[in-house]
Formats: structure tokens, sequence, C-alpha cells
């Protein structure tokens, strides 16, 4: 794979972001192919930029280029700033339960090229979907949650996450994760919630969106936090129901959304293409 770099960034806003950065990178030999950018404000407010560079020809090494930019560049504005390389995957692990669409969404999008990512393994806490995954040639573990409760069960799934998890995808994984388990993985653990959120939190939203007769439906993808279905959303979409939808058809319906929902979240977190900033996230599509 021909690397190309990219370069995250969030800092205060000020005149000179752009010419340092550019300026930078091209006295290194990067040409740059793709650059987006947002402020909040144009006095005071927050800056945040994406880039893409073609690396082949940059005439230090990565270590040292990551070092001089911060130097040079990042010391100098305050910024908080990542720099990946395409040639290093992401290495991922997807959490399920029994529900399958999400999952083989994910699957099926990752053995087309489509997720720049290598998938370590699916947890489930059943092991009805063994046979679909490792048909998928993808490590299938199950950690039933038995008698010791999720206390056990984070424990068994944390060894098998190991230190080197980039990600962990819940795709209709239907448990709630401690604040212990999930605090190594800050901004790295992203839920598909069958609801357009803040609407219709915890069980079973379609029967909440059912008694409230809406008329839309929708499903919202979003880092996980301790604060259950509150984290920055990455993704949304909606579908128009009407009075004649079972909470069946509104269930059907859904799945289709959630599906296409966090597979559009994974691929722009794995593209490097989300900033978190608070409770918010800035999405260069």
């Amino acid at each position: 794979m021909t690397p190309i770099a990219r370069l995250r960034i969030t800092c205060p806003d000020r005149p000179g972001i752009v010419s340092a950065v550019t300026t930078f990178l091209h006295a290194h030999g990067a040409n740059i192919i793709d650059l987006d950018q947002h402020s909040t404000d144009p006095e005071g407010g927050t800056f945040f930029m994406r880039l893409e560079f073609f690396a082949p020809y940059v005439d230090i090494s990565r270590a040292a280029l990551e070092a001089a930019f911060g130097d040079v560049v990042g010391n100098r504005f305050s910024m908080d700033w990542r720099l990946t390389f395409t040639d290093v995957p992401h290495k991922a692990v997807f959490l399920v339960s029994r529900h399958d669409h999400c999952l083989m969404e994910l699957l099926w999008r990752h053995a087309r090229g489509e997720l720049p990512c290598e998938i370590a393994r699916v947890i489930s806490n059943h092991e009805d979907l063994r046979a679909s995954v490792e048909g998928f040639g993808v490590p299938f573990a199950c950690v039933p949650v038995g008698d010791g409760g999720m206390a056990e069960a984070e424990t068994k799934m944390a060894e098998l996450l190991g230190n080197d998890t980039d990600l962990i995808v819940l795709a209709r994984y239907m448990r709630i994760l401690s604040a212990d388990f999930l605090r190594p993985y800050e901004q790295r653990v992203i839920n598909i919630h069958h609801s357009f959120l803040p609407a219709f939190v915890g069980a079973d939203p379609y029967r909440q969106a059912h008694e409230k007769g809406v008329k839309l439906i929708g499903a919202t993808a979003h880092y996980v936090t301790a604060e259950l279905d509150a984290g920055p959303i990455i993704e949304q979409d909606t579908a128009r129901v009407t009075h004649r939808f079972s909470i069946a058809d509104l269930k059907n319906t859904g799945s289709d959304l959630e599906r296409t929902v966090l597979a559009r979240a994974v691929k722009w977190h794995l593209e490097d293409r989300v900033i978190v900033f608070g409770n918010k996230t800035v999405v260069f599509r």
C-alpha cells in the first residue's frame, strides 16, 4: 500500500495556522492531497483541520517528522494533534449479542475492502453467530454473562482485547459496559443506538416510538461514555413512517438505518475523519 499520512489538528484559532502546517510539510517533501478545516468562530474560536499527504518522499523518518512537527508547529499554536499512516491499520474488535444485521454489514464491507482495519475478533455473549463470523475468516470468542455477572465477563473481554486494540464497535451488544471497562478506550468505542438520540434513550426505543405515534424514526452512532446513550454523536439518519406501521415494521425499517449508520460512522473513524470536541464531533466527510 502506498502510504498516505493523515494529520488531525485542534487548537485555538488564529492567523497563520494553515500556512505554518503546509509550509512545514512542503519543506519535508510531503505532497498534500486533501485538506479540510473548520473554525467555531473567526474571533476566539477553536480551529479544526484534517489533511492527507503523500508520504513516500518525506525526507525524514516518521518518528523524526512527528517530533519536528511538534517542536516547530504544534507547540507554537498549542495544538492537540495526531498523525497516522494508512499502511498501519487500526486493530478493531466487534462486540455483538444475537442481532446480526449490524455485524454482518460490517463484516461484508470489510471483506469488500471498504473498512480499512484489521478485525482482531468478534466477541459475543452468545454462541449464535459463531458460524457466520468464522465464515468471514474472523476469530470468534464467546464470553457469556454468567453467575459472575458483567464484572467477570468484562475481565475476560479485557484479556481478549489486550493492549493494542484501537477501536471497539458495539454492533448491537445488548449489555451495559462499566465505566472502568470503558476508561482505557475513551473516544474509541462506537455504539449504534436504535433511536434518533436524544429521543427514546434506554431500552426498547421502537416500542417507545410506537407509543408516541412518531412520524420519523432514526438511528444514531455515537462514542460510548459512562453516561448511557449520551456520548458524542458521529452519524444519524431517519426514515419516515406512518400510523400503519406496527412495532415489527418499525424494527425492520430501523434495522436498515442501524446497519448503514453504524457502517458510515466506523468507516469515518477508521479514516481519521472524526474529531471529538467536548460532547460534539467535527466530521470531515
